[in-house]
């Protein structure tokens, strides 16, 4: 479908990986206001997981802005007016994370510039975050009188731990891409020049994997963030056990054996 404020593409892999699957990538289209969030643009965001989700040539999706920002957090324009009811009914971020939760691909947040507010809370949604040198993140949501709504005080609490995420919260500072991953928010910090080639490599190698194998390590890492220890590792044993009922399973150890290339058929 067309979109106005997103733009899609599939990214094909390259030879070398001619195994694997496909990349989806989603890139925000709102340059004029550094790409805030506004209900038609996480509309159009949920829409495009979902066809992602559900197209059998792609195996990762990649989330990205542009140089100046990836999302500078929600449209303040369409929510200051909001009454409490407006708020409630509306629901601003139910939707979309509804839509990334139910990914059971891999979704990659690119981050380049600002990713405030929501826009931080957005790239916390996906399953991991690659930044660039030039990337700030931050939930200055205090400045506006409110708190962060999207997940700021939950995920980024869990990710950097309860005293960082005070300081981001009750301060709104920035964080910069050294400290972001330094703290464990972000996975790895990428050179500004060729950004998103170098994102897209990691996203085809990802893609380049079993689709099932892929799905089950997702599941257990989110799996770890919900449970004890010993639920975990149970869970986590009985996916590893399940892993032996797929035709992958068999194809991977055998061209292990053999010293060859897998030949994935993602079931």
């Amino acid at each position: 479908m067309t979109y106005k404020t997103i733009i899609t593409e599939n990214i094909g892999q390259d030879a070398g990986l001619d195994v694997g699957l496909d990349v989806g990538l989603i890139t925000f289209n709102r340059p004029q206001v550094l790409n805030a969030l506004s209900n038609q643009l996480r509309t159009e965001l949920a829409q495009a997981l979902s066809d992602f989700e559900n197209n059998h040539a792609l195996g990762a999706i990649v989330i990205t802005g542009n140089e100046k920002a990836f999302a500078a957090g929600a449209d303040i324009m369409e929510m200051k007016d909001q009454s409490y009811i407006d708020a409630y009914q509306g629901d601003a971020a139910g939707n979309l994370e509804q839509a990334i939760n139910q990914c059971r691909k891999p979704v990659i947040a690119a981050v380049s510039g600002y990713a405030f507010g929501g826009g931080c809370e957005l790239a916390m949604m996906c399953d991991f975050i690659i930044a660039s040198e030039t990337a700030k993140f931050g939930q200055p949501e205090i400045n506006l009188g409110v708190l962060p709504g999207w997940g700021g005080t939950q995920r980024l609490t869990r990710l950097v731990g309860k005293s960082k995420a005070m300081d981001m919260c009750l301060t709104g500072r920035m964080m910069d891409a050294v400290e972001a991953e330094r703290c464990g928010l972000v996975s790895r910090v990428l050179e500004q020049d060729k950004f998103i080639d170098q994102v897209l490599s990691i996203a085809k190698l990802v893609a380049s994997k079993s689709l099932p194998a892929l799905m089950m390590n997702k599941e257990c890492i989110n799996q770890a963030m919900e449970t004890s220890l010993h639920s975990g590792l149970l869970f986590e044993r009985r996916q590893f056990q399940a892993a032996f009922a797929s035709a992958d399973q068999k194809e991977g150890m055998a061209a292990f054996v053999e010293k060859r290339k897998p030949h994935w058929q993602h079931k």
